[in-house]
């Protein structure tokens, strides 16, 4: 490339740099120190706008003593003491009172877990301390403080601004759906109405939607304008997933059907067999607690509330825990370039002059030529910056230029020309003297087009400079163009097209890519998922950076303009191909979020603008950046990356795969125990056989099948395959017939053994009690098979809780059984060399059955793997 030479401004003054070295910030407030903010925190309480109280201890307590199990308990106690059974009342109503003591500690436990993820998912603030920007929980927030706002930020407390110009979206206050403008002004205003002609004050709730500028907090919490007349944005719930709606209505269609049967068994015993009424009661009671699925909710609480947790703990903060469970079913990412697969933290990397070219990751000093385009740069950079590109400049110009030449550059400018949508460059102009001898310097950056365009390049000239940014742009770089030049006159023109300055070079700026994406990446391919990158950038820098990230098919680009041409079908067909979708504008992404979920897929979408909430709403799992997104697209998200890095994408599916994984096993356990239950308390009441579960005994059982559902499967080590299978169809869930019925057949190869040896310990003349104790003992070993022989249980021996659990299921089971009082209640009899051979009988025929039915369950996945889970066009790389 022939650049012309650029002319290098004149040394300042030794007045003109102490004047620099003296001033205040560009930014105008230095904010508060740490020790101002935590006293006036102290003293006036924390940022936080009237909302609803945590739930009490005694509306917790109502809530669990509603439960159908609790009442059933109570009816079953207060039986026994009308039969005179004393012993047994007792026992009963001890379990009552130890439940709801266990019930209401887990359920507290929960809700301040879900009251600590509200609080962590709470709106962020950025505010000045000490000189420098911290980013601080919105709670923290106090009067005084400065505030650094953005567009889509919403603003924490009542503000006035101090510097910038903004528009606000105040409809939540006026209903207004106008955005009003905000100009900075001198006086703060003490009335925070939001009524009047406040151009200068911003509110608490609202949000920024155009600018960027500075504003300091003139009052907070329940003295903002919000919190004087009440509204409680906390005080939204989010209605009730899929999944909490399935297991309700399985859990109250299960308590249909045995309320229904019990009611039945009274009236057989009482009118058919002569029974008295009260006597009728009890094997009714006990069927009906046994046919009751109560574990279901608290799996489902348990499981979802531990996943945002573990999640949490990896800068995945979980706004909707029912989001977890949609992870499980992503077929295609929209993921942003900046930031999410790169650091969003740029440097400047390459400078290009006429001569000469330098990378800054060398050692080498700087030419002296380039040296003259790094202080170009810096003079048309900001001295306190906020945009990154801005950053890289100042930061390679403090560490490359030479004392001279920081001194040059640290002159503050005369006037500043802006960037406009009709020229996309900026230009510094600095006076001579001090302005009165009527000659500036000038410091031009910006799109090498509009540089270029400002210099009057043509020709030959235009064309290599094109070629050069052509290059480096294919190297994923983003360039700049810089240009010098001098004006003199009286005044300043009105527009800097009036300049005709010298085009000096060329600026690189890299956005490294993440060390880890790679690796997230061939992980997503691995598990059927297709990521598809969605940017604003120019198509050649993001197959750059789709090509380090091991993006498929990163030549074939997607750009805005192609989307505007092509109808919804065509769209469709379109994005089965393209892995980079480029030069998109944020609308567009709402749009081909939509497009590829009527293709079938099942879409996980990153956003971090105000614009990109409709497309984050729209996607069946909207992600949000915590570092540098906007409160509207984190409102708008089910989960936030505090981090913004794409493997915690990959961290987050494999933790909702998981979780569905252990959710199905769960409620496969669940409906599987129910079954042998179910059976022996039912049969023989209809057969006229003696009563084999007594309510105490089943009050026995639910206190083993408690602890397994909830803590047991929870801990459930992962699948090793659990990456390397393509995403469960969206439609599919835990409570799906397949999966019931797996369960259910699982439960009837316990029942049958069970009823088997009964029918042949009753021909033999055992003793009722010596059979209830060979039959339960051995349900309560066959509880263990399932646990072992679960589909996902290859590394079941890993899982910490199961020898905690049999050590105090075997503790337990010996209490009981040689204990004399616990085992008269119980109306067991202690074991016999009979009972234990029986026991291994009935053990070996439920192993036999629930291996068979392993075996023929895995001959059918694998039959149907070419036909279900045959991947859509969009679902798979």
């Amino acid at each position: 490339m022939n650049f012309r030479p650029m002319h290098r401004a004149a040394t300042m003054s030794g007045a003109a740099q102490a004047a620099v070295a003296s001033r205040e910030p560009v930014l105008g407030s230095a904010g508060l120190s740490d020790e101002e903010a935590a006293a006036r925190l102290q003293a006036e309480g924390p940022n936080l706008l009237p909302g609803s109280e945590p739930q009490s201890f005694g509306r917790i307590a109502l809530g669990v003593v509603r439960e159908p199990m609790f009442l059933m308990l109570l009816a079953a106690g207060a039986t026994y003491l009308l039969l005179g059974d004393t012993a047994e009342a007792a026992f009963l109503l001890a379990s009552v009172f130890a439940i709801v003591a266990l019930t209401l500690f887990q359920e507290r436990k929960t809700q301040r877990a879900l009251e600590a993820l509200r609080d962590l998912s709470a709106p962020r603030a950025l505010v000045l301390r000490d000189r420098r920007e911290l980013r601080i929980a919105c709670r923290e927030v106090v009067r005084g403080d400065v505030l650094v706002l953005r567009e889509g930020d919403r603003i924490p407390a009542d503000a006035t601004l101090l510097e910038g110009a903004l528009e606000a979206d105040e409809s939540l206050l006026t209903g207004e759906s106008v955005p009003r403008p905000k100009l900075p002004m001198p006086a703060e205003w003490p009335d925070l109405e939001p009524d009047g002609d406040d151009g200068a004050l911003i509110y608490a709730g609202t949000v920024i939607t155009q600018g960027m500028g500075l504003a300091r907090v003139l009052a907070t919490g329940g003295r903002t304008a919000m919190g004087r007349i009440g509204i409680a944005l906390a005080t939204t719930q989010p209605p009730a997933s899929r999944l909490h709606r399935q297991s309700r209505r399985i859990v109250q269609v299960f308590a249909g059907v045995g309320l229904a049967v019990a009611v039945l068994l009274v009236l057989l015993a009482w009118l058919r067999d002569g029974q008295g009424f009260v006597a009728s009661l009890l094997p009714a009671i006990a069927f009906a607690m046994a046919v009751l699925p109560e574990e279901i909710p608290v799996v489902l609480a348990v499981f979802l509330a531990l996943a945002a947790w573990r999640l949490s703990r990896q800068n995945i903060l979980t706004r909707r825990v029912d989001a977890i469970e949609v992870l499980g079913a992503i077929t295609v990412l929209a993921v942003d370039k900046t930031g999410t697969l790169t650091q969003n933290r740029m440097a400047l990397v390459e400078l290009v002059g006429a001569d000469a070219a330098f990378f800054a990751d060398v050692d080498a000093p700087l030419p002296a030529a380039l040296t003259e385009l790094l202080e170009c740069a810096v003079l048309a950079t900001p001295l306190e910056p906020f945009d990154p590109m801005e950053k890289a400049i100042r930061a390679l110009g403090d560490a490359r230029l030479t004392p001279d030449s920081k001194a040059l550059v640290g002159m503050p400018p005369a006037r500043l020309y802006a960037l406009t949508p009709q020229l996309l460059a900026v230009t510094y102009v600095y006076a001579y003297g001090g302005g009165a001898s009527g000659r500036y310097s000038l410091a031009t950056k910006g799109a090498p087009e509009a540089v270029m365009d400002l210099c009057r390049l043509q020709g030959s000239e235009r064309d290599s400079v094109q070629r050069q940014v052509q290059e480096m742009a294919a190297r994923g770089l983003r360039v700049l163009g810089v240009a010098s030049g001098e004006w003199e006159g009286a005044g300043l023109p009105e527009n800097q097209q009036d300049f005709a300055p010298l085009f000096v070079g060329l600026l690189g700026l890299a956005d490294p890519l993440r060390a880890a994406v790679p690796q997230a990446v061939r992980d997503c391919s691995e598990a059927g998922i297709r990521v598809i990158m969605m940017t604003g950038d120019h198509p050649v820098t993001a197959s750059a950076i789709a090509r380090q990230a091991g993006l498929p098919h990163s030549e074939d680009v997607l750009t805005g303009a192609e989307i505007d041409a092509l109808d919804d079908a065509s769209l469709q067909a379109r994005l089965r191909s393209a892995a980079i979708c480029a030069r998109l504008r944020p609308e567009q992404k709402l749009r081909l979020v939509r497009a590829l979920q009527a293709d079938g897929g099942t879409v996980g979408m990153t956003g971090d603008g105000v614009n990109d909430a409709p497309a984050l709403k729209a996607a069946d799992a909207g992600i949000a950046m915590g570092e540098r997104g906007t409160d509207v697209a984190r409102e708008a998200a089910a989960l936030v990356l505090l981090d913004d890095s794409f493997a915690s994408i990959a961290t987050a599916i494999r933790q909702g795969r998981h979780v569905d994984d252990n959710i199905r096993s769960a409620v496969r356990f669940i409906f599987a125990v129910h079954v042998p239950i179910v059976v022996l308390a039912l049969v023989p009441a209809l057969l006229h056989w003696p009563v084999l579960l007594l309510p105490v005994q089943i009050i026995l059982l639910e206190l083993i099948i408690d602890p397994s559902c909830s803590i047991l499967f929870e801990a459930q080590p992962a699948d090793p395959a659990l990456m390397h299978r393509p995403p469960r169809p969206a439609a599919d869930s835990p409570f799906a017939l397949r999966n019931m019925a797996y369960g259910l057949l699982q439960g009837l190869g316990l029942a049958l053994p069970l009823l088997v040896a009964n029918v042949c310990m009753l021909a033999q003349g055992w003793q009722e009690s010596e059979i209830r104790t060979t039959l339960f003992v051995s349900l309560v070993a066959g509880l263990f098979l399932l646990v072992l022989i679960h589909r996902h249980s290859v590394h079941i021996l890993r899982n910490p809780w199961l020898a905690r659990l049999a050590t105090a299921v075997a503790a337990l089971l010996s209490l009981v059984l040689w204990q004399p009082w616990l085992r008269a209640v119980m109306g067991f009899t202690p074991p016999s060399g009979q009972g234990v051979g029986a026991l291994l009988l009935i053990l070996g025929a439920m192993t036999a059955w629930l291996l068979a039915l392993r075996f023929v369950s895995a001959a059918s996945r694998k039959w149907r793997a070419g036909k279900d889970y045959s991947p859509k066009p969009c679902a798979r790389p």
